[in-house]
């Protein structure tokens, strides 16, 4: 069995957000990204969470759903910095 290729960050992408069909407004649509790294930072940091879910990328001939965007963005080879958690920006401001 071969070794799965590491994946290139440098490499374009598509991003597809599901579909908010509760919100009356339109929530974020299909968009291209010069590389796979950013479009895998907006999809973790600027999607709202129900665009999220049932979202895909696709980098070259691989999809990733959900899950596979938040690994490529939780992997060591990840080039970009990380904005930190919510959970802990609102802790901050809660004291």
């Amino acid at each position: 069995m071969r070794p799965l290729r590491p994946f290139n960050f440098n490499t374009s992408a598509e991003l597809f957000p599901a579909a908010i069909r509760k919100k009356k407004r339109a929530g974020f649509t299909y968009r291209r990204f010069g590389t796979a790294a950013e479009a895998v930072q907006f999809a973790m940091e600027q999607l709202p969470t129900d665009s999220l879910n049932g979202a895909y990328l696709q980098v070259e001939e691989a999809r990733f759903d959900q899950n596979g965007i938040r690994s490529l963005y939780e992997s060591e080879a990840f080039p970009l910095p990380r904005r930190r958690k919510l959970e802990t920006e609102t802790d901050a401001d809660a004291a």
